[in-house]
């Protein structure tokens, strides 16, 4: 009989005690759409309602149901488990499971997809870890929240608490029999500004799970963006028993705002280091198991960052092995972000050739241009029209402690990319994306949305390979 994995101390064991090490990858941009990944701008909610203006309520729910069903075949089971990868974190929305309008009330078709993936990587002998990547009101101020505000309000408002604390309760009771679940990620990056009410939630959310399902792991991402327990209780192995505490380390060499190129040097690989250990100090003062849940450079490509995108990729897979070094010497349990999407970060990739890609190749372009999209963001062609925004917000503000807003990773510059750049262009930008569905019938859509099926991606091959060697 197929047992449930579970804590013991440091490590993830299975029923005979062996530890296993989860080394996998997210499945994100699918049940959390994410602009960066599907080539959209803003976020999730708003180009659902701008496609159904266009092209009507019916079709829209064609394209997207479509577009869910094709995202993750089995022919994406069966590649993820051919590189030795043994679990996927799955990324999802309250929205698939309840609606604003009508809060509590199950929606009968939330599962259908879910389900489905589950199976499949049961099928071949894949762990999953389900992840609440989306709130009601946003846990943080991010476009992957889909609450289109920078100001994560579910923190403000008990019933948005009240809301997930029943979801969840609901998915512990279906998945509650499932040993291929390797536990539930209760929140995608907290960001609760007096770091107490996450910690009341997290204590309410773990007595729901466990009143319906006793056995699955869960995984705790600290606040701020999963890099900060400062605040976490001194008793949280005694108060949360069978958990795991979860970082996302992303390396600033991996990304294009990099301090300075990327040499593999000694002071280099220090401050990558120490930026890792960091993270997890907390956890390991206190013999506590750690998580890595996201990680994982992104690509330049020659169509958008020119002639030198292979240097530069050079370079990125530089960090990313270094990164495996710290993550095999500690045996750590790692997901890389991301699994799928159409260029930027993906382990696999929509082919250029396919419909969707072709349709939307200028549209891309000028989301590049623009940086619309937050995540790995390259401005040079619109700094300098923004440049004398964050100036100005420096200048005007008398006392230089009040420009250290939370969270202070963001800071000024961070704090304008997200208002002015992600929020504000990119809500104008948002019909422009849906009208390029205009006038298609149910078949036109079908053959843009199996654009990411995995027989219609590209893989990338030296990621791949890194993976592969460090599963093994």
């Amino acid at each position: 009989m197929m047992s449930y994995l579970k804590v013991e101390g440091t490590k993830i064991v299975g029923s005979d005690g062996k530890e296993i090490i989860l080394r996998g990858a997210a499945l994100g941009g699918w049940m959390l759409m994410e602009n960066f990944i599907v080539g959209y701008p803003s976020v999730e909610f708003q180009i659902r309602e701008a496609l159904a203006e266009v092209i009507g309520p019916q079709k829209s729910e064609f394209f997207f149901d479509k577009f869910l069903e094709y995202f993750f075949t089995e022919p994406d089971a069966q590649f993820f488990k051919s590189l030795s990868l043994n679990c996927i974190r799955i990324a999802i929305s309250y929205r698939h499971f309840e609606d604003d309008a009508n809060p509590r009330v199950l929606k009968p078709e939330g599962f259908k997809h879910l389900d489905r993936v589950i199976a499949l990587c049961a099928k071949y002998q894949i762990y999953t870890i389900i992840d609440m990547h989306s709130a009601p009101g946003g846990q943080n101020g991010g476009w992957h929240c889909d609450a289109g505000i920078h100001i994560p309000t579910f923190w403000m408002h008990k019933d948005f608490q009240d809301r997930l604390v029943w979801l969840w309760r609901e998915i512990a009771r279906h998945y509650k029999d499932n040993p291929w679940i390797a536990g539930y990620n209760p929140m995608n990056e907290p960001s609760d500004p007096t770091h107490t009410r996450l910690i009341d939630f997290y204590d309410r959310v773990y007595a729901a799970i466990r009143e319906e399902d006793p056995r699955h792991i869960i995984f705790f991402d600290g606040n701020t963006y999963s890099i900060d327990f400062s605040a976490f209780p001194e008793d949280a192995k005694d108060r949360w028993p069978n958990s795991a505490y979860s970082i996302h380390d992303y390396a600033v060499y991996g990304f294009p705002k990099a301090p300075e190129p990327y040499e593999d040097t000694a002071a280099q690989r220090d401050l990558i280091r120490k930026t890792y250990m960091r993270k997890r100090a907390w956890m390991d003062e206190r013999g506590l198991c750690v998580w890595n849940g996201e990680w994982g450079p992104v690509y330049a490509r020659k169509d958008f960052e020119g002639d030198n995108w292979e240097e530069i990729n050079d370079r990125r897979m530089k960090v990313l092995r270094y990164q495996l070094e710290l993550y095999k010497k500690d045996q750590l349990s790692w997901s890389i972000w991301l699994y799928k999407d159409i260029g930027f970060q993906g382990m696999v990739y929509v082919s250029k050739e396919t419909p969707y890609m072709k349709l939307f190749e200028n549209f891309l372009q000028k989301k590049w241009r623009l940086a619309v999209d937050a995540w790995g963001a390259d401005d040079r062609h619109v700094r300098h029209l923004y440049d004398p925004l964050v100036n100005l917000i420096k200048e005007s503000v008398s006392n230089e402690k009040h420009l250290n807003l939370y969270p202070p990773i963001w800071g000024v510059e961070g704090r304008v990319t997200r208002l002015a750049r992600t929020m504000l262009l990119g809500e104008y930008l948002v019909k422009e994306w849906a009208e390029h569905f205009k006038g298609m019938d149910e078949e036109e859509l079908d053959r843009l949305a199996q654009s990411f099926k995995f027989e219609n991606c590209m893989k990338r091959e030296g990621l791949n390979k890194e993976l592969m060697e460090n599963a093994e």
